[in-house]
């Protein structure tokens, strides 16, 4: 049967089993990373984008076009992690523009969809790669431009713009070299090609579990303490109706949403003609009832305290099995969590500040949603470095990193990580190191989505970098005379970082067996052998020349401190020339990161 529409409820269908085609394949994606390192992260990070678009789109209760493309490029924008996370989101953000504005897709509109997107994502790459994920959508968006006016049979559609991604797939390792000598396809357009795979599944009526699992759930617990601790995160069930006095649009009615999303959770907030209905669990229903304020006046409101109907259901609960231990429970304070906040990832994003700043500021969070309240004027600039080993976060700390977020190599933050980080800093500019590559465009869409400081990315690709640019940093200069300096020094730095191969490959004629250490430069390989040491000190020697005056190492959790001793008196021998310095870095699947300068 010949079909010519799709309407919302069909492409939420298709989208989940997107979403769910990408997720089963994720570890193949994973290792179909260029380089054979135990941190090939393309699958994870383009399955936790999309995963958290798709647990919007589940939540749905209204499923019109509209609210569909809202979910798919919100939860996709705020989730993106690492380069091929952003891309994609960027992709889907793109084709919600045109998409929201029907009722129904066809053909054409979906060609003008597909078109979008790939503008979009184009846009958003500073320097686009021919040979990568964007190579393979602008494929499947030519392909669709070049039949749309041949057929208007939706089936036929997508088959052949799949097709033309899949062939442009394969293409890939003749656009970049460094592909066809690993032997591979590129992960990103793999990712894609899954995505688009999946839709078309759901599309032709396939049965697909389209089942989005919430990683936030916690498991039950028979436990009245921890069930209490659990559900009276927010204590105030909080309600009430806007009588508008003014224009509240879409975007205002987001705005909403979304501040009602950082103090609070079980949002409702529902617009109908000149009223809002609004409905949220806070701890401060102030909050709610200052923001609602300024967008009209408000009626039927309705404050519950939910801890204390709480504690009494615990009580009667309680009373029936055991007096005593009820007692003891009404005499303790409930546990508030709110020493760490956990990202979709179980990623920690840590305050680096002392105890006399921690109680310079309140947070109100529950799931990862939040808001920060401070107490002191805000200072002109602060700092925020990604970071992963103890080692690590105590140098960051000491040179003044203002907050923390974990992740780096093994784990990339997504942009609503590096949101919530900003939200902790108390400054007036908040500069950014990303200390990964994969992290810089994740961090520059955050960038654009704090109105209330200005970000300034600094583009960190290492650990080292990041270092660096804080000993830089001066405190009586400008923001923009900072910023400078700092990209200027960081172009100085040259990092050689000393792991393990995943899988035998060929790279730039080096011939690579699982097993082998790695010495991998900025751009390159530039060791292989089958000691750590030894591979660290060949990588060194293609790293150093007689302009280079400091080495640091930092070594990584699995090297015992001793047998780094002796690297570092190696070093030291080898390269009289240079001040060589030692620090515990305790960071995973690295042995030794290593800067020259």
């Amino acid at each position: 049967m010949v079909t010519n529409k799709i309407n919302a409820e069909m492409m939420a269908k298709m989208f989940l089993a997107g979403a769910k085609s990408l997720e089963a394949q994720k570890e193949y994606i994973n290792e179909l990373n260029v380089f054979p390192v135990p941190d090939g992260d393309t699958g994870t990070n383009m399955t936790m984008t999309i995963m958290s678009a798709a647990k919007e789109v589940s939540a749905l209760e209204d499923m019109t076009m509209a609210t569909l493309a809202k979910a798919i490029s919100s939860g996709s924008l705020r989730g993106a992690r690492g380069n091929s996370g952003v891309i994609l989101s960027q992709l889907l953000r793109g084709f919600t523009k045109v998409i929201r504005e029907y009722e129904e897709l066809d053909v054409a509109i979906l060609t003008n969809a597909m078109q979008k997107a790939v503008e979009t994502a184009y846009k958003a790459v500073m320097k686009p790669k021919e040979g990568t994920i964007l190579t393979v959508s602008k494929a499947a968006a030519d392909k669709g431009l070049e039949i749309a006016s041949t057929t208007t049979d939706l089936d036929s559609y997508f088959s052949q713009v799949i097709e033309a991604a899949d062939q442009m797939l394969q293409k890939t390792p003749d656009l970049l070299p460094v592909l066809k000598q690993a032997g591979v396809v590129d992960s990103g357009g793999q990712g894609l090609l899954e995505v688009l795979k999946g839709g078309y599944l759901a599309f032709q009526g396939k049965e697909i579990d389209l089942t989005i699992s919430d990683e936030k759930e916690k498991p039950a617990t028979d436990s009245y303490s921890a069930q209490a601790s659990m559900d009276i995160k927010f204590g105030y069930c909080t309600e009430f109706i806007i009588m508008l006095d003014k224009v509240f649009n879409a975007k205002n009615e987001n705005d909403l949403k979304t501040y009602l999303e950082s103090i609070g959770d079980s949002i409702v907030c529902v617009a109908d003609g000149d009223i809002v209905k609004v409905h949220v669990h806070t701890n401060d229903p102030g909050l709610a009832i200052q923001k609602a304020l300024t967008y009209g006046a408000l009626t039927n409101m309705k404050i519950d305290n939910m801890r204390e109907e709480h504690q009494e259901k615990l009580f009667k609960m309680s009373e029936k099995e055991n007096g005593q231990e009820q007692a003891k429970a009404e005499d303790e304070e409930p546990v508030a969590d709110d020493q760490e906040e956990k990202t979709d990832a179980g990623q920690t994003v840590q305050d680096a500040g002392s105890k006399a700043e921690e109680s310079a500021q309140e947070v109100v969070e529950d799931d990862g949603k939040e808001m920060v309240v401070f107490h002191e004027p805000p200072k002109e600039m602060g700092f925020i470095a990604v970071s992963v080993g103890e080692g690590m976060d105590e140098i960051f700390k000491g040179l003044g990193v203002d907050y923390l977020i974990q992740g780096g190599q093994t784990m990339n933050p997504s942009t609503d990580d590096i949101l919530k980080a900003v939200e902790h800093v108390n400054a007036k500019n908040v500069f950014i190191l990303p200390n990964n590559k994969n992290i810089i465009l994740a961090a520059n869409q955050a960038r654009f989505l704090v109105e209330d400081k200005k970000v300034i990315v600094i583009p960190t690709k290492t650990v080292p970098q990041g270092i660096t640019a804080l000993i830089n940093f001066m405190g009586d200069k400008s923001v923009e005379e900072n910023e400078s300096v700092i990209n200027e020094e960081i172009r100085k730095v040259k990092t050689g970082q000393v792991t393990y191969a995943v899988r035998d490959t060929v790279i730039n004629d080096l011939e690579i067996k699982q097993g082998n250490i790695m010495g991998i430069g900025d751009h390159d390989i530039l060791a292989v052998g089958t000691e750590v040491e030894k591979t660290a000190l060949e990588m060194l020697k293609n790293m150093v020349d007689d302009e280079s005056e400091l080495i640091c190492i930092y070594y990584g959790e699995e090297v015992d401190e001793e047998i780094a001793g002796d690297f570092l008196k190696e070093v030291e021998e080898t390269f009289p020339d240079c001040d060589v310095e030692m620090h515990s870095g305790g960071q995973p699947i690295y042995y030794y990161v290593i800067s020259v300068e």
